[in-house]
């Protein structure tokens, strides 16, 4: 009965959550919408009481500057919620997570994943931000219009297709 209570207490405290979705390609949008649904069942069931906003992103978990994800942290920022809940890690950002846990946690908002596997596709996933990331050194080298450029992503992406 002490833990219930605890638990009660904890769940009590989280008055409002945002619901943070991310796919990486537009092509993508029904692995979003069931990310959504997925995550607002979980809130529905763990947080009951609680108002919560759904924010949605698509695009690479590398971009920086991702209008959800300034979203959200402008909600943590004014205090508007208390939580943020996402279905992996890598949905909140490919790289630099706990940076992001520990900024949210200074405005007090807790950051909750609710599944610890990677999904069935997250490798494909982790090609393309692979790309993405030769695909932007190779275009400060040599500039986005050379033919180096293009040369070093196709080489990049032809690299990856055999296998």
């Amino acid at each position: 009965s002490e833990v219930e209570r605890l638990l009660r207490g904890v769940h009590a405290t989280v008055r409002r959550v945002a619901v943070y979705t991310r796919v990486s390609r537009g092509t993508r949008r029904d692995a979003l919408e069931k990310q959504v649904a997925l995550l607002e069942d979980y809130v529905k069931k763990q947080f009951p009481q609680a108002e919560y906003i759904v924010v949605k992103d698509i695009a690479s978990g590398l971009k920086e500057n991702r209008r959800g994800l300034k979203k959200l942290i402008d909600l943590a920022r004014r205090k508007q919620v208390d939580a943020v809940v996402v279905a992996y890690r890598d949905r909140l950002a490919r790289f630099g997570y706990i940076y992001l846990e520990e900024l949210f946690k200074a405005y007090g908002v807790r950051v909750i994943v609710v599944f610890q596997e990677e999904p069935e596709d997250y490798m494909r996933e982790l090609v393309e931000d692979l790309i993405e990331v030769v695909a932007s050194f190779a275009g400060k080298i040599y500039g986005k219009g050379s033919h180096k450029y293009r040369r070093v992503v196709e080489a990049v992406e032809q690299a990856i297709k055999d296998p």
